[in-house]
Formats: structure tokens, C-alpha cells, sequence
């Protein structure tokens, strides 16, 4: 459904300066799919989305939608945002204050003046419902909550039924109660509608709940593409690991090198670990290894260091519970061990108390060496 090609995009700065925003992109979403540009302020994420929108004109590259050339920078291909059968939500959702919520939803179809007056009224109400206002047209729009201003501007996206769906941080003005309610009702509104969705966010919670696949944007670039769960449980660099969730780094030497299954062993300060090596890693000495918190099993220490006899997968090292934060379904630890204060999260019936001797406990599956 959408294809971009080798986008790239440089900005000119009033003090003579450039910034690649957008730097030799790629990537290939299929009909009916949601897929997720994920990064930090300036990576380049919303400078792409508005590539796809025709908001910006790239330098080269091309992007095509279905079988549409939107733009094609080798052949002077530029068609405006208007043409391009898109529906976009922004960041502020730019709801009309003068209109109500009808006339907000109606009003792409009449700019357009493709459609009759009898299906207008057809089509809105129809997109009205589809994001559950139905009945809510002749209210005032200023007078809907934020949740329902957000489905307001899906509706009016919507409404002329567009190839192709994008959401700029569509989200972001809502408390984190209400994001997490719009979270389910985002996902299950896109799945039913099938419509396929490009998303914008710097929140990796929702590119992880949201998304069929993400890419990770840094500096212009695409450092990481793939589902949720790859780039989760196996980022390839630290940057990937850092910004997707929270992770612990241990600096280390490899002493056992990574056989055929990309397994092996690191010593560090806090004992000797056996993970599984990045591709990126698997030729090098020095490495660290990434263990989210959530991943490390904590108990009473029972006298072990290193690997385990019972099973040489699962690593064993000693520390004592330096801080408790109870943050009602778990409980954040912070442990020091080896020199280093390592973070866990327990589920919220463990208590350990403040300077507790424990072991955590590791499965090789769950640590990752990558490039120091």
C-alpha cells in the first residue's frame, strides 16, 4: 500500500547550517497494516509523515501509495497533499470552535465538492459512527471531552475514506488515563475500518501496543525495523535498548564466544553471564549485556555466583536491595551489585527490605551482549 524509497530530506538553517531530517529512509507497509515511526524530538519522524502527506517536498527519493507516484524526486513528481487520498490526524487534532461536530466531519466533503448533498449526510453520520458518536453531530464540538475531540478528528480523517490513514502523536494531549483507553479504542477502530496506518509517536508504549510493526528513527535514519516483540526483546544496538523501555547494562569481556545458537559467556564486575550475542557483537572482546528488569527473578541469596548447576542457562548473581518503590501491580527494586545498581521488577506480594542479601536469577534467552 505505501512505498518509500531512499527518502531524504535536508533542511537549511538561517545561520548557513544543514540538518539531514530525513536521511536515505526505506520501508514498505502492507494494506491493512499499522506501522509505527518511533523516535526522540528531531529524529525525523514527523518530517517522513509529512513527506507521505505532501505537507513537505523531500530532495529525492520517491513514495508511492497503492500504485500511485506521490513523488518521485528523479523524475520531478510532486502530487499535492490534496490528491493524494490520505486522511491525517494532528497533534492538536485542529478541531473547528465554530462549527459543531456534524459540519466538523462534513467539512472535507465540502471543500472537495465531489459529493452530493443526500450522501453527505450519509457518509458523516456513518463516520460518526464508526468512532462512536453517533448522535453527537449537532453538538458543539467545543463542547466534547478530549477523548471524544480525538475521535472527532478520526471521523473527520475518515469520513473520505481514504487509502491511507496518518496520526501524528495523536494522543499526546490526553491525561494517561484516557491514553491508555484510547490505545484499545485506536487499535480496534483500525483493525475493523482495515484501513492501513502510518503513526508518529515518542511513546514507546504505544508503538509496542499499537503497532504490526515499528521502525526506530534516530538522527534521520531507520536504525531498527521489525514487530514489537523483536525490537523489544532483541534491539541491535544501545540506543534501541535505552529508548524501547528500560534496560540494565553490564560492561563485560566475552569468555566463552557465541557457538551456532548465538549463545556464550560475558564476565563482568557482578559475575560471569551467559546471554545471547547480538550479530553485531558476535565478533567482538569487549561487549555489554542488556537485562530488562522485568526479566530477573529475585529471591534470597542462597550462596551462588555465576552460573547455576542446575540448569547453565539461567545466571546467578548476588547484590543487596538498595531502594523499594511500590508502583501498585509491581515493585521496583534497585539492587547493587558488583559496583553497579541494577533495577527489577517483582510482582507486588515479594517484599524484600532494604538491605536484603538476594540473588537474581537470569535466563540466557533474556540477556543480550551488545557492541560496547
Amino acid at each position: 500500500m505505501l512505498r518509500v524509497n531512499d527518502l531524504q530530506k535536508t533542511f537549511h538553517l538561517a545561520d548557513g547550517g544543514t540538518v539531514q531530517a530525513i536521511n536515505h529512509v526505506s520501508f514498505h507497509v502492507p494494506k491493512g497494516k499499522f506501522f509505527t515511526l518511533l523516535g526522540p524530538s528531531g529524529c525525523g519522524k514527523t518530517t517522513t509523515l509529512r513527506a507521505i502527506a505532501g505537507l513537505e517536498r523531500p530532495d529525492s527519493g520517491a513514495i508511492t501509495i497503492g500504485t500511485m507516484p506521490v513523488f518521485d524526486g528523479s523524475r520531478s513528481v510532486f502530487v499535492p497533499a490534496n490528491k493524494r487520498q490520505i486522511g491525517m490526524v494532528f497533534q492538536s487534532y485542529a478541531i473547528w470552535p465554530h462549527m459543531n461536530v456534524f459540519e466538523n466531519v462534513a467539512f472535507p466533503l465540502r471543500v472537495s465538492r465531489s459529493v452530493a448533498r443526500a450522501d453527505l449526510k450519509r457518509k458523516v453520520e456513518a463516520a460518526l459512527e464508526t468512532v462512536q458518536l453517533g448522535g453527537y453531530g449537532p453538538r458543539p464540538a467545543t463542547k466534547l471531552s478530549g477523548g471524544q475531540q480525538q475521535r472527532l478528528a478520526l471521523a473527520r480523517a475518515l469520513v473520505v475514506e481514504p487509502d491511507l490513514l496518518l496520526l501524528d502523536e495523536p494522543l499526546s494531549n490526553l491525561d494517561a488515563k484516557l491514553r491508555e483507553t484510547m490505545r484499545i479504542e485506536l487499535r480496534r477502530l483500525q483493525r475493523d475500518v482495515g484501513i492501513t496506518t502510518i503513526f508518529v509517536t515518542h511513546d514507546q508504549s504505544e508503538a509496542l501496543a499499537l503497532s504490526d510493526e515499528v521502525a526506530v528513527m534516530d538522527g534521520g535514519r531507520i536504525v531498527q525495523m521489525g514487530d514489537p516483540e523483536s525490537v523489544y526483546n532483541r534491539p541491535t544496538s544501545r540506543f534501541v535498548a535505552t529508548f524501547i523501555g528500560s534496560t540494565n547494562f553490564l560492561a563485560g569481556r566475552v569468555v566463552t564466544p557465541p557457538g551456532g545458537d548465538s549463545q556464550g559467556a560475558v564476565e563482568t564486575p557482578q559475575g560471569i553471564i551467559r546471554c545471547t550475542f547480538a550479530e553485531s557483537a558476535r565478533k567482538l572482546n569487549d561487549v555489554i549485556v542488556s537485562i530488562r528488569p522485568e526479566s530477573i527473578i529475585l529471591s534470597g541469596a542462597n550462596g551462588a555466583n555465576g552460573h547455576t548447576g542446575q540448569d547453565e542457562r539461567i545466571s546467578a548473581l548476588r547484590g543487596s536491595v538498595a531502594e523499594r518503590l511500590f508502583v501498585g501491580e509491581m515493585i521496583d527494586y534497585v539492587v547493587n551489585s558488583g559496583g553497579a545498581e541494577l533495577r527489577v521488577r517483582s510482582n507486588p506480594h515479594q517484599m524484600l527490605a532494604l538491605g536484603d542479601t538476594v540473588e537474581l536469577r537470569v535466563r540466557s534467552e533474556h540477556c543480550l551482549a551488545l557492541p560496547a
